[in-house]
């Protein structure tokens, strides 16, 4: 491998972006302690499709460049290409134990989806489909690292978007040039932000005709000139050895300010159509590609806790008390649970457009939906799994605490582990449980599908109930049919003698 090609993606991130953190801009990203750790991981990541190893599970060959993209952007023709790109997502989710979220598989299945339905959101915007089709191709053969930021900033949630008196509470179009459109607002939450290219931007509600300058669907370069990337504190650790997940895997939150910031005509997809972003933004919500996607990296991650909380309960010698081994069966519940309507969404797929294979959207949203409660109460079994334990971490590393090294390691053992693999065990679980990274994950996978009290009535808007219904109409039918013929009744589940 090139040293070219192996530092592309660093050397792509040297292109004049604003990135804020602690009120100073970041003028070398790559270098800045902060970010290191993250971005080598996710260097690495992109190194495999230039690794006859791994380049087959993660990517397949560009029909343009003859160079290997990743899967997320494959078009599945069949069930086997669904297996492929969960394959894909699958080996790149072990990579980062589930805890990276946004590494563009995500972002990336988005556009693929965008891809597959571009014609029918041409009624809204004539140039949609060549645009889509544009944008899909450069996204791909350029590996270019995809984000979304559709939120808006919470300044005065008491009022709807028509009512806000501040006229920069919405993102929204100031003046029309020939290069494009110049755009003023805030977006939220746009993770990965800091290190990725493009951003999707649309509106996050639905606009009255009336807002025009805001119904507007754009991909925005991240280095624009007035784009500006507000970032969050850093959970970044310094200290790999004693923190590992901390060290490798803080997928950095930001802000984006739009202060004036010019969008070139290409990028923009769709303009002045309320109706088109609703359903630009609805497309999103459905998208099956990309939420397939996330259902492999939350059993990953779910996996990965359950792995952890095991693994410290039999290091103490807990996983022989009853009460210990029913939370732990209740995460292998969760697990075989998640995994059971991944398999299903896949299995269940349909030909969509007669060429393209999807899987099956209910399997997969009702995974999600289960994942924001799910993943909240694995952190509390893990919680009560290792207790005080957690806390009685000692400063330093076993073997570099000098003179009282001997003791520690006899009072730090385990039933059948050694000191330092005990307090190994029980840092990864602190960094799940109780450190600024574990809290902000805990936070991420309750919300980050959006208001689980929506999400969760949108599944019932959008399910099939007609069938319940009919059950019951047979059963009440059967009830009457009886009552008539003065004979006992019974339910239509049970078994005629």
């Amino acid at each position: 491998m090139t040293d070219k090609k192996r530092n592309g993606f660093i050397e792509s991130l040297k292109d004049g972006r604003s990135v804020w953190m602690d009120g100073e801009k970041i003028n070398n990203l790559a270098e800045h302690p902060d970010f290191s750790g993250t971005l080598a991981t996710i260097n690495r990541l992109w190194e495999m499709l230039d690794s006859p190893k791994e380049q087959k599970i993660v990517g397949f060959v560009s029909p343009k460049t003859g160079q290997y993209v990743h899967q997320s952007f494959l078009v599945p023709a069949d069930l086997k290409d669904i297996i492929s790109r969960r394959e894909a997502f699958t080996l790149w989710s072990r990579k980062t134990f589930g805890v990276m979220s946004r590494l563009s598989d995500y972002a990336s299945s988005l556009i693929t989806g965008y891809f597959i339905d571009r014609d029918q959101f041409t009624k809204y915007d004539p140039s949609f489909s060549e645009k889509t089709e544009q944008y899909y191709e450069q996204a791909r053969d350029e590996r270019r690292i995809i984000t979304t930021a559709v939120l808006d900033p919470q300044i005065d949630r008491s009022k709807l978007s028509a009512e806000q008196t501040d006229p920069d509470a919405l993102l929204r179009v100031v003046r029309k040039t020939e290069e494009g459109v110049v755009v003023r607002g805030a977006k939220m939450i746009a993770t990965a932000a800091p290190y990725a290219h493009d951003v999707i931007i649309m509106p996050h509600q639905k606009l009255s005709e009336s807002q025009a300058d805001s119904a507007y669907m754009f991909i925005v370069p991240l280095n624009s000139k007035g784009l500006h990337i507000v970032c969050r504190e850093s959970f970044a650790s310094q200290d790999q050895e004693k923190h590992p997940l901390s060290a490798q895997f803080d997928e950095m939150d930001a802000v984006l300010i739009f202060d004036d910031v010019l969008i070139p005509w290409e990028r923009v997809f769709i303009k002045e159509s309320a109706e088109g972003v609703f359903q630009a933004q609805l497309h999103q919500q459905l998208n099956v590609l990309a939420h397939h996607q996330t259902v492999v990296r939350l059993l990953t991650k779910l996996q990965f806790v359950a792995g952890v909380a095991t693994a410290i309960a039999q290091s103490i010698g807990a996983d022989h008390y009853l009460h210990v081994q029913e939370k732990l069966g209740e995460l292998y519940t969760q697990l075989d649970s998640i995994e059971a309507l991944l398999i299903a969404s896949e299995i269940q797929g349909a030909f969509h457009r007669d060429s393209v294979y999807l899987p099956a959207r209910v399997p997969l949203q009702t995974a999600r939906n289960l994942g924001t409660r799910y993943y909240s109460r694995a952190i509390e079994i893990l919680k009560q799994i290792g207790a005080g334990g957690f806390i009685q971490l000692p400063s330093t590393p076993i073997e570099k605490s000098e003179t009282i090294s001997p003791l520690l390691k006899k009072y730090y053992k385990g039933a059948n582990v050694d000191a330092t693999t005990k307090t190994a065990l029980f840092q990864i679980g602190w960094e799940l449980v109780g450190s600024t990274l574990g809290s902000r994950h805990d936070l991420y996978e309750r919300f980050y599908t959006g208001d689980p009290v929506r999400t969760f009535a949108q599944q019932y808007d959008l399910y099939e109930k007609q069938p319940l219904k009919k059950k019951l109409h047979h059963f009440l039918e059967n009830i009457s049919e009886r009552k008539e013929k003065h004979e006992p009744s019974h339910s239509v589940y049970s078994t005629p003698s």
